[in-house]
């Protein structure tokens, strides 16, 4: 049946992107002054399809004869996937040049990865998934080595495709043992029999390799073997989209996975296992990051904790711990983002000055730097009035509604931990004097996207109820 202009209308975010594509592929070929031009027409496509989205959040569709969803939870994920693509583009004008990969294709890579991601966001087909899942990945390995003169970059590429193809591997046999015993791959007719089909031992397995597969993706223990070297090994900028809209989105597909749970009490079978992944993550990201003194490693592990602390949302799996879970994504990824972009701004040439030492008395030569790496640092950390503490508070709140108090016990006292590696940050920029002098020479657009980062973290922790009370109303649809 031929679509309708309406129904052209609600796939405005898809068709914004896709066109934008392009467009920036037809920029590449026909101009030399790309690399001018694609920043901000890239800046124009998110910042659009973020407001689009937004705008367009209690319009809920399911178009291509049940395939894609737009609206409802589909919509915040856009949001959230764009908003970041925006403030990493910002950051990326000036970090490109010192880094040595000033290349148009680096912004045509991060649009198509965003296409991706909001395929998974918006599906209602487990194929469409599966689909978005490898544009968004292949994307993902290429941007890792982008820079193919460095070997750290080279390895942070290999390691990323080996083992994220591994865990493709997990995703599509768990695809195949799901059809092969229902003979449907259609999201709705899985989740109106998911409560019948839970005691098939053929289905179930398909379904816990389905969600392996993607406990990769969001770097859970013990699935978290990549992220270090893969965060440290590639530019800043790409591990800062990597980092957070990357695991918003496969989060996405496992709060998908999870939905016949929160929307129509089927028993959640998959409790243990997230209950374990939660626990291990929490303590194993927790315990090994005080250990690291380079920043993106330190982040790296970090983002493991934070897997873990999201996790303890899908073991509860009610709507309170998933409104939870996406709105920790929210504040982690201006938290995220914000933090990578001031080391992106202090990194040097050739991946120096990424060490926490390098760092020391950063406040005497740049103030503002400091205090606004101070913010996401307490952010991370948890404390008090800021985002990060109340995307906890939700998950944790949820958890404990659905009798796991004993698992928000074990997240209060990772976050205890934690507060000490992020504190240390702190310190070194504060209270020791500096061994050497930090120049950097980069784009106001770092320091903006530093700036409207820190604003949202801001924004988010004074006025919570203001997203929260969004998610709710649309996270059962």
């Amino acid at each position: 049946m031929p679509f309708s202009n309406q129904e052209y209308l609600h796939l405005l975010p898809f068709i914004i992107i896709g066109v934008g594509i392009v467009f920036s592929v037809v920029i590449e070929l026909i101009t030399k002054k790309s690399r001018e031009i694609l920043p901000w027409f890239s800046i124009l496509l998110f910042f659009s399809t973020a407001l689009y989205s937004i705008y367009t959040i209690h319009n809920k569709y399911i178009l291509f004869n049940g395939m894609i969803q737009v609206g409802g939870k589909a919509a915040i994920f856009n949001f959230i996937f764009n908003f970041a693509a925006l403030l990493i583009t910002m950051s990326s004008i000036g970090y490109l040049k010192k880094y040595g990969s000033n290349f148009g294709e680096y912004y045509i890579l991060i649009q198509s990865a965003v296409l991706g991601m909001m395929v998974m966001a918006g599906s209602k087909d487990i194929l469409m998934i599966f689909l978005g899942l490898e544009l968004m990945s292949i994307c993902f390995y290429v941007l890792a080595g982008l820079n193919r003169k460095k070997h750290s970059a080279n390895e942070a590429s290999l390691k990323y495709f080996l083992l994220g193809a591994f865990a493709t591997g997990f995703v599509v046999y768990g695809i195949a043992l799901i059809y092969g015993v229902t003979a449907t791959t259609k999201i709705d007719i899985l989740i109106q029999n998911f409560s019948a089909q839970s005691s098939n031992i053929i289905f179930v397995t398909g379904l816990i390799l389905f969600i392996i597969g993607f406990s990769f993706k969001i770097a859970a223990f013990p699935f978290h073997m990549w992220v270090p070297d893969v965060y440290q090994g590639s530019a800043t900028t790409v591990t800062g989209i990597m980092s957070t809209a990357g695991k918003a989105a496969a989060f996405s597909v496992l709060i998908i996975t999870l939905t016949a749970v929160y929307t129509v009490n089927s028993p959640n079978i998959f409790s243990p296992y997230f209950a374990a992944i939660a626990t291990l993550s929490m303590l194993f990201g927790s315990i090994v990051a005080l250990t690291q003194d380079n920043l993106k490693r330190m982040l790296a592990y970090s983002s493991i904790s934070h897997a873990g602390y999201m996790a303890i949302g899908l073991t509860a799996s009610n709507s309170y711990s998933i409104s939870g879970i996406i709105f920790y994504l929210a504040a982690y990824t201006f938290m995220n983002i914000g933090a990578f972009s001031i080391i992106s701004i202090i990194e040097g040439e050739n991946d120096s000055r990424t060490n926490i030492q390098n760092i020391t008395g950063l406040n005497a030569s740049k103030p503002m730097l400091a205090a606004f790496m101070s913010l996401f640092m307490f952010a991370l950390a948890g404390i008090p009035p800021l985002a990060g503490f109340f995307g906890k508070y939700y998950v944790f709140i949820g958890a404990i509604k659905s009798g796991f108090t004993w698992l928000a016990i074990i997240g209060v006292f990772s976050s205890v931990i934690s507060v000490y590696f992020y504190l240390r940050v702190v310190v070194f920029m504060y209270f020791k004097n500096p061994t050497e002098d930090i120049n950097t020479d980069t784009s106001t657009f770092s320091y903006s996207a530093v700036i409207i980062s820190g604003a949202m973290v801001l924004l988010l922790g004074l006025m919570p109820d203001l997203l929260l009370n969004l998610i709710l109303s649309v996270v059962n649809w």
